[in-house]
């Protein structure tokens, strides 16, 4: 009795394993695909993070399946695709971070893994998912780089706080974005920036125009002792935005500071001779891009998990006269 147990054993075991070998062997023959689905596919922000997700794809043998997915439509529509697609998992940076609870649902009923990079799902109550993979920049922490990179120019340009000024554009409806602006003020209290001195301007929009309007907004505040101009805000464009406004205002470019955040966006900007855009933090999305692929692809492939909080806040201030050779590398100039 025993022994016959001992030998159905062993036979259970030997089906297991070649179970699982087989299970290998199979998706090993098949090709890998994932997903990488990114909100704003025209910026060069997640056009670099697709050419690196590509990238790991050609180096570790995996097919990138590239969406756009401007609004939660066409989101939970692109997650359907990728099943009927045979994708395994997919990164996404969502249009709403409020979309998270709809896109992991969806997920689950495609039985698809998921790593969320750049903006944190965050639940009905507007609690971050904390069981959901995410990988992106550590946003307070590199806000203070972009305030302490501001408040080094205007020293250095002998400007004195009395009449020096700042305009921070805020987007406090997006965490990354409320982070990444409050640890731009702090650095610039810290460097003895008066906090009377700092103007806060909500966004309606995150582009071009819409912080030229916030920015218009907070011109009119100045008192007239406004000499010297700082302009902060979340990301490159809602800088942008703001040096504009000060251009139309009579501001001369060598009274504005501008610096704005991600790097890809500013290069039009940075070209030019001469402008209040003074620079720009480039942050790592070919990293960002290359790990997050490379991430889902382990975990598809082996079982690995990433980690659930994965944050980076390795930036370098790109100005006119570097942008070109850190861009180069890399590799987003050519």
């Amino acid at each position: 009795m025993n022994r016959r147990r001992g030998i159905r054993s062993l036979c259970c075991a030997a089906l297991a394993v070649t179970a699982v070998s087989l299970s290998s062997t199979l998706l090993a023959a098949e090709e890998v695909k994932i997903g990488f689905l990114v909100k704003q596919a025209e910026e060069p922000w997640f056009q670099t993070e697709w050419a690196f997700a590509e990238k790991a794809g050609k180096e570790k043998g995996f097919k990138v399946i590239k969406i756009a997915v401007p609004d939660g439509e066409k989101t939970l529509s692109a997650i359907d695709s990728l099943a009927a697609n045979g994708a395994k998992g997919f990164v996404i940076c969502p249009p709403d971070v409020s979309l998270g609870p709809a896109i992991m649902a969806k997920a689950k009923l495609n039985g698809l893994k998921v790593i969320a990079v750049d903006d944190r799902f965050v639940d009905a109550g507007g609690k971050f998912m904390e069981d959901v993979p995410y990988l992106g920049m550590a946003a307070f922490e590199v806000g203070q780089k972009q305030g302490a990179a501001m408040a080094t120019e205007a020293k250095k340009r002998g400007w004195e706080w009395k009449d020096t000024y700042a305009v921070i554009n805020t987007y406090n409806e997006l965490d990354t974005g409320k982070k990444r602006t409050d640890g731009s003020v702090k650095a610039l209290e810290d460097a003895g920036m008066p906090k009377d001195h700092i103007l806060f301007s909500a966004l309606k929009t995150l582009d071009v125009p819409g912080s030229m309007d916030a920015t218009n907004s907070a011109l009119v505040k100045l008192p007239s002792a406004a000499k010297n101009l700082i302009i902060g805000g979340m990301n490159d464009n809602t800088v942008l935005g703001g040096v504009r406004a000060t251009e139309s205002a009579g501001f001369a470019a060598t009274n504005v500071i501008g610096i704005g955040i991600n790097g890809t966006d500013a290069i039009g900007e940075l070209k030019k001779p001469n402008s209040g855009f003074f620079g720009s933090m480039l942050p790592s999305p070919h990293i960002e891009g290359y790990n997050t692929a490379s991430m889902m692809y382990e975990w598809v492939t082996t079982g690995k998990e990433p980690a659930k909080y994965t944050a980076m806040d390795d930036v370098t201030l790109i100005t006119r006269d570097n942008f070109k050779q850190e861009l180069e590398k890399i590799g987003l100039w050519n």
